[in-house]
């Protein structure tokens, strides 16, 4: 066999890549994702459209592998990475959704979680989950579905319904609904799931009022789940794969030692860092997550620090798309390349609220500091900017929860390409920013989880001789300059926080 292929199921898009044994990309298929905005606040997919455009691209990957030639036969596994916390309800007799995905991005839960913290829940939630209270996570999204949508709860209730992240979703069309499956990664950014049982907690299902029979069984990152309906591909291929997004970037970057930690670029940034066997609870308002769970022998279970910023590539989204002072993505930065410097213009894109480490559901984008001399210009390197600087914050953080100093950051992701950004994130950081050879290693990374539970790949040794460096930032602002600049975007973020009333 020659080949595995990856469907990584993104945010804005669903993709497939098809990597050989050297970890190259063959082949590629993209297709965009509609984005659904009923009210402010809120953000959906339809899943059927996030089935139909995975299951397309699956497709014309496929058959653009080995110059048009590739067979079925020629595929050891599927490996599946996913946007997490976007929840699906859907009915288990006709496989059809009962409504639209809710997006991870969405904040219509956020008075919820106001009520759980007013309750006293968080320290219980943080100390089983990892997590801390926030509309972000999947918990609350499917108690909305479960109150809003008519019959619904009742019908969970008599087992007829099935929930679950993007993944599940994926097994569950890839299988013809013979799979009702998820990994701990994703599992653990439910807020349902207790991180020391590596299962479902009764106490937290209790308090969301979630029936344990509407949730996936929860298998390992790396091991065969089952094969695919043969119809779908041409052929029968094993599922052996499954991570959320972020955890497969921080397998494919070979971030497999404590204290490695990488970056990623795309609708949001990021951030995780591999904490070992155990979990670590995080004193800076950090997320303690499954990094990915191999199988008995393979690979022990590995957690992770992570920080979370909401709005990266989906800053740049909206230069394009809200303000339409760009037509495509590329072009910021040869925008923002044209000024020096920002003119003190600061743009918080709090647009879903703000993630690590302020956690502020109701903070809102902001873009402070303007005079008449400002341009579209300073507004670009200002987007750019706040991308580095929101990591700059969460890196931090983790610097502060590691008690190691970071001596790098691998960065991979669409905008990882950009080298004005990734200059500023190495000037921010204080620190090297290192860009591998092959940046897409999200679907890099859960192609390496398949690839080991199949034989593709001997082990995490192999993996990491694969990983080359393409270019290395070194920071170029001084220590004085980079604290000011601190310092003032603190007070940029400031300004931006509990705008939206409740």
């Amino acid at each position: 066999m020659k080949y595995v292929l990856a469907l990584d199921q993104g945010t804005t898009s669903s993709r497939a890549i098809v990597f050989d044994r050297a970890g190259s990309v063959v082949a590629a298929a993209q297709r965009e994702l509609r984005q659904i905005f009923p009210q402010p606040g809120w953000v959906e997919h339809d899943p059927r459209e996030i089935w139909a455009t995975q299951h397309a691209v699956a497709l014309e990957a496929m058959k653009n592998a080995g110059e048009g030639t590739s067979r079925p036969a020629d595929f050891a596994a599927i490996a599946i990475t996913n946007q997490r916390e976007t929840t699906v309800l859907w009915d288990r007799e006709s496989g059809q959704p009962v409504a639209n995905a809710i997006v991870w991005q969405d904040r219509r839960t956020a008075s919820r979680c106001d009520e759980l913290r007013a309750q006293g829940h968080a320290a219980r939630i943080q100390k089983k989950t990892g997590l801390v209270i926030d509309a972000y996570f999947s918990g609350t999204k499917l108690e909305w579905l479960l109150d809003n949508v008519p019959g619904a709860r009742e019908r969970a209730e008599r087992g007829e319904l099935a929930f679950g992240t993007v993944d599940s979703w994926l097994v569950w069309n890839l299988t013809g609904g013979r799979v009702h499956a998820t990994d701990a990664g994703n599992a653990s950014r439910t807020m349902l799931f207790n991180l020391r049982t590596m299962d479902w907690d009764d106490e937290l299902l209790a308090v969301l009022r979630i029936p344990r029979g509407v949730l996936p069984r929860v298998v390992p990152s790396s091991g065969v789940v089952a094969d695919s309906e043969a119809s779908l591909l041409g052929g029968a291929l094993p599922i052996a794969g499954i991570t959320g997004d972020q955890q497969a970037a921080t397998f494919g970057q070979a971030c497999f030692a404590p204290g490695m930690a990488k970056n990623t670029y795309g609708t949001g940034c990021f951030m995780l860092m591999n904490t070992g066997a155990a979990p670590v609870a995080s004193r800076n308002r950090l997320l303690t997550t499954v990094g990915w769970q191999g199988p008995p022998g393979a690979h022990r279970t590995a957690y992770c620090l992570e920080g979370s910023v909401f709005m990266a590539g989906a800053t740049v989204q909206w230069l394009r798309d809200g303000l339409q002072i760009i037509q495509s993505a590329p072009e910021v930065e040869s925008l923002a390349a044209q000024v020096d410097d920002t003119g003190d213009v600061y743009l918080v894109p709090a647009f879903a609220g703000l993630g690590t480490p302020d956690w502020d559901g109701y903070a809102r984008g902001t873009l402070v500091g303007m005079t008449r001399g400002t341009s579209r210009s300073h507004i670009a390197r200002a987007a750019l900017e706040a991308i580095a600087l929101q990591s700059a914050d969460v890196f931090a953080a983790m610097s502060r929860d590691a008690r190691i100093p970071l001596r790098e950051l691998r960065v991979d992701g669409g905008a990882s390409r950009n080298n004005l950004l990734m200059q500023m994130q190495a000037d921010f950081l204080g620190v090297p920013v290192v860009r591998p050879q092959v940046t897409e290693t999200t679907a890099l990374g859960a192609a390496y989880l398949a690839g080991l539970a199949t034989g593709f790949w001997r082990d995490a040794d192999e993996i990491a001789a694969q990983w080359q460096v393409d270019r290395r930032f070194e920071p170029r602002l001084a220590q004085p300059q980079r604290e000011s600049k601190l310092a003032r975007w603190r007070e940029a973020v400031e300004r931006s926080r509990g705008w939206a009333q409740p």
